[in-house]
């Protein structure tokens, strides 16, 4: 499986014209241990989901183990910026761990919308983990239909 990740993480590791060696390949891991990962989705959190029908913009991240209170949204330019952090629960710390593998800490992710959005009327669900941002396209983004003349 190495074998076939290695020209991969040559090209992620070494600027152009220069071979990568083994301390390189070490720090890149360091740097981004999930770069390895055949399973490494871009490493970016929250997972989003993007669509959009004819009058909204939708984006539903999810956000396992937070409350709403955890997470800020805000709008900037046609971007949707999502922002929170993730706390390490007290009473859990007095026992003894062998792995941890949940993340904890601050988080921000900023997504580029497909489509201008009337701010004032985006509105902003979260239940069960799961935020739903439903964002109204303006007029101007909406798709209209040209009459074509004979």
């Amino acid at each position: 499986m190495f074998k076939d990740l290695l020209p991969s993480l040559r090209r992620q590791s070494s600027p152009p014209g220069k071979t990568a060696d083994l301390p390189n390949l070490f720090e890149q891991f360091w740097r981004d241990p999930f770069a390895f990962s055949p399973f490494a989705g871009g490493g970016e959190y929250p997972s989003v989901d993007v669509s959009e029908d004819e009058a909204n913009v939708t984006v539903t991240a999810e956000l396992p183990g937070l409350e709403s209170k955890d997470v800020e949204i805000s709008i900037s330019g046609n971007a949707l910026h999502i922002r929170g952090e993730k706390k390490f629960e007290e009473e859990e710390k007095k026992e003894n761990y062998h792995r941890i593998e949940r993340s904890y800490g601050c988080f921000s992710r900023s997504i580029q919308l497909p489509a201008e959005v009337v701010e004032d009327k985006v509105t902003a669900k979260y239940d069960k983990g799961v935020l739903r941002v439903i964002l109204p396209k303006s007029e101007k983004s909406k798709a209209r239909k040209i009459k074509i003349e004979p």
